[in-house]
């Protein structure tokens, strides 16, 4: 739908084509690159963590698994929600990322419970507290260099093609560098005689997670509902309207995501007396405007009114052309004029019907002075029963 520089299909010459290729690769790439540091790290984790008796190490690994679970996710979305909108999905498939984000979010909530609940009953447990050694300590601090290191790549293509799916799997890698910390801290309080920290880790970890899994899902239920962009976005788009040439105040600005895109919808307001053509343009203007400025916006439904008529109630119930017409022609069939008249323009505005005559100034030859006046006149009496009509103009050519 849209010629925007999301839209592949917009440079003839292909760059767009090879610039959307080269991302799609490299998104690919720094993904897989990241896929294989989380499973590896997570198989190390949960075998070491289970070798030393490192709880708090094992639910490390654990998130760790759940990072290639993100990845994974982030392939499929990568693949198939840029596919081109077709008729079954005429907005597009952006909302693919979207789903599989909340069941991902849904997973990592019930994998922390589950952390949680296991760390919570060995506290209450002490025979079955762990004693973990240096080398889930050197494991821990293997994981956080590892993962810090996955986080700035991946942030570098993130801002690069400024995806906020990379971003989120960036801070995704992150976070489970965060937790290797909190694993360290605890391990070597276990190994200093507080067995208990051990387990205390593993439970913070799980908080961690859960933490994750919420965010996740529920930033995705609210794409999925509709709910608009950031206040600081939507003034962005409001401002960007508002300097286009034409445009005098606008309401009804909607705006909701598909994935890392957004649609918007707004009523702009123009001079009532504007050609339909001239309104056409300015309304275009604005949709190529924020899809050029505002980045996550790809395409924008632009309604165009006269008047500020976000609180008019009685214009729907004002008569189409052919039924104005017919009452008219009733009304001024003793109107001599009306013969010659070439054209009619309707204006609706406030509620009632403003009406511009075009007649050839011919027929003013050979009449006094003020026999403008006097054929304007003759009109105005004519439809004063009209009561849908408040004024009418005579225009001469």
């Amino acid at each position: 739908m849209s010629h925007d520089h999301h839209d592949p299909s917009v440079d003839d010459q292909g760059n767009v084509l090879l610039t959307s290729s080269k991302r799609y690769k490299d998104t690919i790439r720094v993904t897989l690159i990241g896929s294989i540091v989380d499973f590896i790290l997570g198989i190390a984790k949960i075998i070491v963590g289970f070798s030393a008796q490192s709880q708090a190490l094992i639910a490390d690994g654990v998130h760790s698994l759940s990072d290639l679970v993100t990845d994974i996710a982030v392939l499929y979305a990568a693949k198939h929600s840029h596919q081109v909108a077709d008729e079954n999905h005429p907005y597009g498939h952006g909302r693919i990322e979207t789903v599989v984000t909340v069941g991902l979010g849904i997973a990592l909530i019930a994998i922390a419970v589950g952390i949680m609940v296991d760390a919570t009953d060995r506290l209450f447990n002490p025979n079955t507290l762990f004693a973990p050694g240096m080398l889930a300590f050197i494991i821990a601090a293997i994981s956080v260099l590892a993962k810090e290191g996955i986080y700035h790549y991946t942030m570098v293509f993130a801002r690069r093609y400024r995806s906020n799916m990379l971003k989120a799997n960036a801070w995704h890698s992150r976070s489970d560098s965060i937790s290797s910390v909190v694993v360290g801290i605890g391990i070597l309080g276990s190994m200093a005689g507080l067995t208990y920290l051990d387990a205390i880790a593993a439970i913070i970890v799980g908080i961690m997670i859960a933490k994750i899994g919420w965010d996740l899902a529920a930033n995705s239920v609210k794409e999925l509902i509709d709910t608009g962009l950031e206040k600081d976005r939507v003034a962005a788009i409001e401002k960007s309207i508002l300097e286009v040439d034409g445009v005098g105040t606008l309401h009804v600005l909607r705006t909701r995501q598909i994935g890392s895109d957004a649609l918007v919808d707004v009523h702009i307001q123009v001079d009532p007396y504007l050609s339909v053509s001239e309104a056409h343009y300015i309304s275009e203007t604005v949709r190529s405007k924020l899809i050029d400025e505002i980045e996550e916006v790809i395409d924008v439904m632009v309604h165009i009114d006269p008047e500020d008529d976000e609180h008019l109630v009685n214009m729907a119930k004002l008569p189409l052309r052919d039924e104005i017409l017919k009452k008219m022609e009733s009304a001024w069939v003793d109107v001599e004029e009306a013969e010659k008249i070439e054209h009619i323009t309707l204006h609706y505005l406030e509620g009632k019907i403003q009406i511009e005559l075009l007649l050839p100034l011919a027929i003013l030859h050979n009449m006094p002075p003020d026999a403008e006046k006097a054929v304007a006149q003759r009109f105005k009496q004519a439809l004063a029963n009209v009561e849908e009509i408040n004024d009418i103009s005579l225009c001469y050519h």
